[in-house]
């Protein structure tokens, strides 16, 4: 291999890199962002119950036939960089619930870092490619997809398809201004004009999410995070991540004991408990907002019907 040729690879893996960050602020973004919609299984799982590898393993073992549980083997085993073991718990989970987007641009960004020499390989730009054929908006898969074309000298493609998830992006999103990055440098190096198309694309991008003060008292989680905190959610182990949403937590809750008079404070702690999963502690919250607060009994309890909380 050619000295120039280890450098390409170096330089397209270095892009690709960045592409995992993007994604993952995507994910966490929509999470944060969405406090209105009720989170699925495997975000549920995610946030209540992060479990140590071996026990991820031994859940697989036990329960062969769960695409949740090879789901979350495989990120557990990309966040350990066994990318090789990312893309067979991976492919195990497409297996099992083929018609599941994500999991095939999961699949697919495991074998573009389990690759050694090929930045782009045919098995990964396969499975990015049955990703859009089932989610044609998989911001994953989307832009993986414009990897490929970049890489293959298609540079004016690829900066078209990354425009048009930049019109996608709200603003505030934390991982617009990589995005704007990438569309720059790909555009410089190659000599093309992006600043008005990049301008362009930003005046069709949705508005910010709306401030979640301006939410139902009961749509409302507790506040979060800051853009420090995911830089460091994203380094972190499922573990630590699941420390951090309990600090969270519990500072709202030490909030509380200083000021139980807080009532919309009482149901943010409400939701967030329904949302990890701990309609006991949610119920618990509820008996002790209304103790402290019984004037408030029925706004108390008309916040927590909607919360499903009993």
């Amino acid at each position: 291999m050619t000295q120039q040729s280890k450098n390409r690879i170096r330089f397209d893996r270095a892009a690709l890199i960045l592409a995992v960050l993007i994604v993952i602020a995507i994910v966490t973004y929509r999470f944060i962002n969405k406090p209105g919609e009720t989170p699925s299984s495997a975000a549920i799982v995610d946030a209540a119950a992060p479990q140590t590898l071996a026990g991820l393993e031994k859940s697989t073992a036990d329960h062969p036939g769960d695409s949740g549980a090879w789901r979350e083997l495989g990120a557990a085993y990309y966040s350990e960089q066994r990318y090789a073991d990312a893309v067979r718990a991976y492919d195990r989970a497409t297996t099992l619930a083929p018609a599941d987007a994500s999991l095939w641009s999961a699949l697919g960004e495991a074998r573009v870092m389990a690759s050694q020499h090929d930045p782009m390989p045919a098995e990964a730009a396969t499975a990015f490619a049955k990703a859009l054929e089932l989610d044609p908006k998989d911001p994953r898969a989307r832009y993986f997809d414009a990897v490929r074309k970049d890489l293959t000298g298609d540079h004016e493609a690829a900066l078209t398809q990354w425009l048009a998830l930049l019109a996608d992006t709200p603003s505030d999103a934390p991982w617009h201004d990589d995005l704007v990055r990438t569309i720059e440098q790909v555009g410089k190096i190659n000599k093309i004009e992006v600043a008005d198309r990049i301008a362009a694309a930003q005046k069709q991008a949705p508005a910010p999410a709306a401030p979640v003060s301006s939410l139902p008292k009961a749509a409302q989680a507790i506040p979060g995070p800051t853009q420090q905190d995911l830089a460091r959610a994203s380094a972190m182990r499922p573990s630590d991540q699941q420390a951090m949403v309990q600090g969270m937590i519990e500072r709202l809750e030490s909030r509380l004991k200083d000021d139980p008079s807080n009532v919309d404070g009482w149901v943010m702690l409400m939701r967030s408990r329904t949302t990890l999963g701990e309609p006991d502690k949610a119920a618990k919250a509820l008996a002790d907002a209304i103790a402290a607060n019984p004037a408030k009994a029925d706004y108390l309890r008309q916040q927590a019907g909607i919360l499903g909380v009993r």
